[in-house]
């Protein structure tokens, strides 16, 4: 399934956002297993993913982006069970988490030894997202782990919203597009919760304001 470069268009799956039709999940889910690079559809924005061991895809994905090392990428959990096994959380963050999320929120934790050195700040610190979007719902469902996700935003550019646009630009570089709509251009609001105080990082589609 992997190339290096994508040689062959990517597949273009056109999945419902609210009912996403199984045969297809299977088929994205497949893609992912056999070390291919995703665009897929969140709550927020489109997002770039492959699963968190698949180290040259998250290679793949640091190139497309040109990320710089000490990129924070983000985890994509199906749910609060999820996250724990992958970060520091005691009853009060628990609490903080099960209010805001699934939501358009990316949360900063710090990582246990589970969490995949390639997805760590020099601080061991991960960001953890559990998006409200039937179609990242079903996908982390039949994977039963999570999905390493960065926000589909080129160098220079602005984030790409629309597939069917986006499409002559990312297929020879992924191994899937999911056109799941129009999105919007709002990447997820990010809250650090290490170091004992809340900070708010980036303002995006979810309210700041409970966390200022």
């Amino acid at each position: 399934m992997h190339t290096e470069a994508a040689e062959n268009m990517s597949q273009f799956f056109t999945i419902h956002p609210d009912n996403p039709q199984p045969r297809l999940i299977n088929q994205a889910v497949s893609i992912l297993n056999q070390g291919g690079v995703i665009v897929y559809p969140t709550d927020t924005t489109y997002g770039l993913g492959c699963l968190i061991d698949n180290r040259k895809g998250i290679e793949r994905i640091t190139q497309i982006k040109r990320l710089a090392n000490n990129h924070q990428l983000t985890m994509l959990c199906a749910d609060l069970s999820q996250i724990s096994e992958y970060a520091m959380v005691d009853n009060q963050t628990y609490r903080l988490l099960k209010r805001f999320l699934p939501g358009p929120y990316t949360f900063v934790l710090d990582a246990t030894r589970e969490a995949p050195k390639s997805m760590l700040t020099k601080r061991k610190t991960i960001g953890l997202r559990v998006p409200d979007h039937a179609i990242c719902h079903a996908l982390l469902e039949q994977i039963g782990k999570p999905l390493l996700s960065t926000s589909l935003k080129l160098p220079g550019e602005e984030i790409l919203s629309d597939p069917v646009a986006f499409r002559s630009v990312m297929e020879k570089r992924v191994d899937l597009i999911i056109d799941g709509g129009v999105l919007p251009e709002h990447p997820s609001t990010v809250v650090d919760l290490t170091g004992g105080a809340v900070e708010v990082l980036r303002v995006g589609s979810g309210d700041p304001a409970p966390f200022q």
